[in-house]
C-alpha cells in the first residue's frame, strides 16, 4: 500500500501568517492510478502595502505638511518687497516712514491701503485671510445705499463668512451670531457691525503682534531703509 502524505488542517499560527499574505500556500492533487497525493509548495511573492492610515504614516504626512508651510513662509519672507506684495487694493507705494508707522498702532496699519495689502499677505501665510476679507466686505457694505444691492451683498457676506457650512467661516461667538440672524431679516449697511468689530479685535490682539515680528514686515522696513540710504 502506498503511503499518503498528510496535508491536514493548517496550524493556527500558520493561518494567521497566510492571512497576511506573507507565508506559503500549499495545494495538493491526486496523481496516477495509485492515488498518491502529491504536495506542491509555492511562495506568495505579494506583500501587503503599507497602510496610509497607520500612525507612522500619519505622523510623517503631518510633519511633511508642516515642513511645506515653513518653507513657504521662509520663501515669501526672503523675497518680500513691496513689488512682490499682491496689489489687492489699488494704492501707491508707501514710504519708509509710512511702513514704520504701521508698528505704532493697528489702526494706522488698517487705515493704509498698502498696509492692508501687506497685512493680508501675512494673514495668507497663517491661513486666516478670511478675517481680512470679511472686514473688507463689511466696509464695502457700509458704503452701499441701494436697498436691493444691500440685501444681495449682505446675503453674500453671510453665506461666505458667517454660515457654518462655509470653508471661509470666521470665528464669532454665539451672541454675535444671534444678532446677525435677527438683523438678516431686514439687512442694512450695518448688519454685521458687531461681527466686524469682533474680527477686527481678533486681528489686533492675535495676528498683529506676530505680523510686527514677522520676516515679511522686517524685510520691508530694512529693505526700505537700504533703498532710502542708497538714494
Amino acid at each position: 500500500m502506498t503511503d499518503v502524505l498528510y496535508t491536514g488542517p493548517i496550524p493556527g499560527e500558520r493561518e494567521g501568517e497566510l492571512a497576511m499574505g506573507g507565508g506559503r500556500t500549499e495545494t495538493s492533487a491526486l496523481s496516477g492510478a495509485g492515488g498518491v497525493r502529491a504536495t506542491t509548495t509555492t511562495q506568495n511573492s505579494q506583500r501587503p502595502n503599507a497602510c496610509c492610515f497607520c500612525w507612522c504614516c500619519c505622523c510623517s504626512c503631518s510633519w511633511n505638511e508642516e515642513e511645506r508651510r515653513k518653507r513657504r513662509r521662509k520663501r515669501i519672507s526672503q523675497d518680500t518687497k513691496m513689488e512682490t506684495i499682491p496689489n489687492y487694493e489699488a494704492c501707491t507705494k508707501p514710504s519708509v516712514e509710512e511702513i514704520r508707522l504701521w508698528s505704532q498702532s493697528f489702526d494706522k496699519l488698517m487705515r493704509n491701503p498698502a498696509g492692508r495689502n501687506v497685512f493680508r499677505e501675512f494673514l495668507r501665510t497663517e491661513y486666516s485671510e478670511e478675517n481680512m476679507l470679511f472686514w473688507l466686505a463689511c466696509e464695502d457694505l457700509k458704503q452701499e445705499i441701494n436697498k436691493g444691492v444691500i440685501e444681495e451683498k449682505a446675503r453674500s457676506i453671510y453665506e461666505n463668512y458667517i454660515s457654518i457650512l462655509s470653508p471661509k467661516e470666521v470665528s464669532l461667538d454665539a451672541r454675535v451670531r444671534e444678532v446677525i440672524n435677527r438683523k438678516m431679516q431686514d439687512p442694512a449697511p450695518h448688519t454685521f457691525e458687531d461681527a466686524q468689530l469682533q474680527i477686527y479685535t481678533l486681528m489686533h490682539r492675535d495676528s498683529y503682534p506676530r505680523f510686527l515680528s514677522s520676516n515679511i514686515y522686517k524685510c520691508l522696513v530694512h529693505g526700505g531703509s537700504r533703498t532710502s540710504s542708497e538714494s
